[in-house]
């Protein structure tokens, strides 16, 4: 099956939002051996919609549209739908239920615009939106599928989910292979030295497919296998991953997605550990991450941002002549800044960084991108020095991504000298 995906609306075309939505769609078809051919942006223009619409649709057997659902002027794509398809609108009962929950849930009242938004093409079927007021739209002609989606990420992201990849595989059953992926999450390692590690790639793969997905935060291997049965796809992909496993296994957290942080705070789940952080040039960061994950509460105790040296003495303890002789961007303040949050919350462990993000604060012999990352429990308390590089927000990133890194090989009893 050959698709491309549309996405629509002027803050994608002049760059003013990002096309996230492209990317999920693309992944997630690629995941069920659907060949996305190509992805192309549009304006809220009526002549160019309509003529994509005719090229795309000429061209492949699925068309993803996203964006221009929604209930004002410039949301054009529904009435685009039903003169490209000669069809018309007829309201759906079930859509303006839908929407009327909604709104009452919120405690707002439902507006005609509102009510509008449950008048879909008449020869379509409805993807229902749990968690917003535009409908999702599901059109088979001539041997071919047509979808259009809100704009709204975590609604086209329901949407894929719960509908549009369990649909479409009921189409695909009867395709001659078995494709399937395993994307490994690894974090603490450059591209360039985890392809070294890795060796021979032909003889490690064996005609099956492995793509690099670096990222600031770590880099993603996707491992593409395609056999005739599903055992036999299977089997080689767990062989594969073994091999990868074996080669660059400690700097392997996750697997399909998961987060840095979903490891560590499980870990710190399973054996009834509590942490606290102390964050300085991160500033908060950190703990926005850790307290991102449901149910951190039962491990994260508290997060405290000591930014200036005041805090750090006031709050942490840290001594002001170690400030004095060393400077709060050192070793020592981030030893002793780890064990001041743990001694003050009582935690099993404590964790603290402090470093320069930059672009301003380097010297000659502290440059943009030093960091020092503090761990304490009750056996040890010790610090890392880390370099990074010249953007103070990815810097932030990084910085939090090599604290829960140490963390976790901490935790695990993994070496943190690479």
């Amino acid at each position: 099956m050959k698709a491309h995906i549309i996405t629509i609306g002027d803050e994608i075309l002049i760059g003013q939002t990002l096309n996230t939505n492209a990317a999920y769609i693309g992944e997630k078809l690629i995941g069920i051996q659907v060949n996305v051919s190509k992805t192309s942006v549009v304006g809220d223009d009526h002549d160019d919609i309509m003529n994509e619409f005719k090229n795309t649709w000429a061209k492949n057997d699925l068309v993803v549209v996203t964006g221009g659902l929604g209930p004002t002027h410039d949301d054009i794509t529904k009435n685009c739908i039903v003169k490209f398809f000669k069809t018309e609108l007829i309201q759906n009962d079930d859509v303006l239920e839908d929407i009327k929950r909604i709104f009452q849930k919120r405690g707002r009242e439902v507006r005609k615009v509102n009510e509008s938004q449950a008048l879909v093409p008449k020869n379509s079927e409805v993807i229902r939106n749990e968690l917003g007021t535009a409908p999702g739209i599901w059109i088979e002609k001539e041997g071919k599928i047509f979808i259009a989606m809100p704009g709204v990420p975590y609604e086209m992201h329901a949407m894929m989910d719960s509908f549009v990849i369990p649909k479409l595989k009921e189409k695909l059953v009867d395709l001659p292979t078995i494709q399937k992926q395993v994307t490994l999450e690894t974090t603490g390692i450059p591209e360039s030295f985890l392809f070294e590690r890795l060796g021979n790639i032909s003889e490690l793969l064996d005609g099956a497919k492995l793509a690099f997905l670096p990222s600031p935060i770590g880099v993603r291997l996707r491992i593409t296998v395609t056999e005739k049965t599903e055992e036999d796809t299977l089997n080689k992909l767990s062989e594969i991953e073994q091999k990868i496993r074996s080669k660059a296994g400690r700097f392997i957290f996750g697997r399909d997605g998961e987060k840095l942080e979903e490891v560590v705070g499980r870990i710190l789940h399973d054996r009834a550990l509590k942490i606290a952080v102390a964050e300085s040039c991160t500033g908060g960061y950190l703990s926005n991450l850790i307290t991102h994950v449901s149910g951190s509460s039962n491990y994260f105790e508290r997060g405290v941002i000591a930014y200036s040296n005041a805090s750090k003495v006031e709050i942490l303890k840290v001594d002001e002549d170690t400030i004095s002789e060393y400077g709060s961007v050192s070793l020592e303040v981030a030893k002793q800044m780890a064990e001041g949050i743990k001694s003050i919350s009582g935690t099993d462990l404590g964790m603290s960084v402090t470093g320069i993000m930059g672009p301003t604060g380097a010297t000659e012999s502290k440059p943009i991108g030093l960091v020092y990352i503090g761990l304490c429990d009750e056996n040890i308390c010790l610090a890392k020095k880390f370099i990074f590089g010249e953007e103070r927000y990815i810097n932030k990133q990084r910085t939090s991504q090599a604290a829960l890194e140490m963390l976790r090989r901490h935790l695990l009893g993994i070496s943190l000298d690479d």
